[in-house]
């Protein structure tokens, strides 16, 4: 197996300040596929005429994370996948890390690099692979072949919980999910936005994180158990949007707003609608 059996497929906003470095890591024999979701065509040149490898898409909205990605997995070609987030770096060999597994276990359905920083990737000692329930979505290598429907994210999220309900979908279909100890991939987390952009940024995740979680536990149990899940969180939301208004911090009060928001919404059964403010 060779560089050419992998194709990375990256969704990204606004991403561009931070997705040089990532493109840099990436051996150029590797095809890549960008989706970009806040219509960036100045990036689209930009890294077009830079690397030969890749495939940049600019989406006509902006899609999510899950929806991007099932753009992108359903345009690659080769038999494994490997999905990155822009804020992310390849060690030396990481690819032909994910390949020598793959050769050597050709059962799993998803792999992932161990998590954390790359100090404690270098600094652990086990090398056998970890049978985990769950990957961090921000690198997870697809065996393309296990999945017959070519079926991935549940796009009715639009961010949070889409890695941890593909895993699951795997697993309800015994496919085997671990993560790899020989694979090193840096990941600056929440660094993959132009932090100009910050505030709306926060308001957005905590929109998002929020609608997400009830729409998880709803749809692996039933109404009111997810009810019953989030209930601490609505409660939590209310008593700090009254506590940040009686000390005047605005910035508090309205993410938790938001927050409130976004559950409501969930609870309610309306889309996952809201999307960062851009003006």
């Amino acid at each position: 197996m060779s560089h050419a059996d992998i194709t990375i497929v990256i969704a990204t906003f606004k991403s561009s300040k931070i997705i040089g470095t990532c493109l840099e890591s990436i051996d150029k024999r590797c095809k890549v596929i960008i989706i970009e979701n806040s219509g960036e065509r100045d990036l689209k040149n930009l890294v077009e005429n830079k690397h030969n490898n890749i495939e940049f898409i600019v989406a006509n909205e902006n899609l999510g994370y899950g929806k991007a990605n099932n753009l992108g997995l359903s345009k690659v070609k080769t038999k494994y996948a490997l999905i990155l987030n822009p804020d992310t770096f390849l060690e030396k060999n990481a690819l032909e890390n994910f390949l020598n597994r793959a050769k050597k276990f050709p059962d799993f359905t998803l792999l992932g690099p161990l998590l954390g920083q790359r100090l404690d990737v270098e600094e652990t000692k086990e090398k056998k692979l970890i049978v985990v329930k769950n990957l961090k979505g921000f690198a997870i290598f697809f065996n393309l072949s296990k999945f017959e429907e070519k079926s991935f994210y549940d796009e009715n999220y639009f961010l949070y919980f889409e890695d941890i309900d593909l895993c699951r979908k795997v697993r309800n279909e015994n496919g085997k999910i671990y993560l790899d100890p020989e694979v090193k991939i840096f990941h600056s987390e929440a660094q993959s936005v132009d932090p100009s952009l910050n505030f709306e940024v926060e308001k957005n995740r905590n929109w998002h994180w929020m609608w997400s979680s009830f729409y998880y536990h709803k749809k692996y149990s039933n109404f009111l158990t997810a009810l019953f899940i989030v209930s601490p969180k609505l409660l939590s939301s209310l008593t700090k949007i009254l506590f940040y208004y009686l000390i005047f911090n605005k910035k508090k009060r309205i993410i938790y707003q938001y927050r409130l928001m976004g559950l409501i919404n969930s609870i309610l059964g309306k889309k996952s609608w809201y999307r960062l403010s851009l003006d």
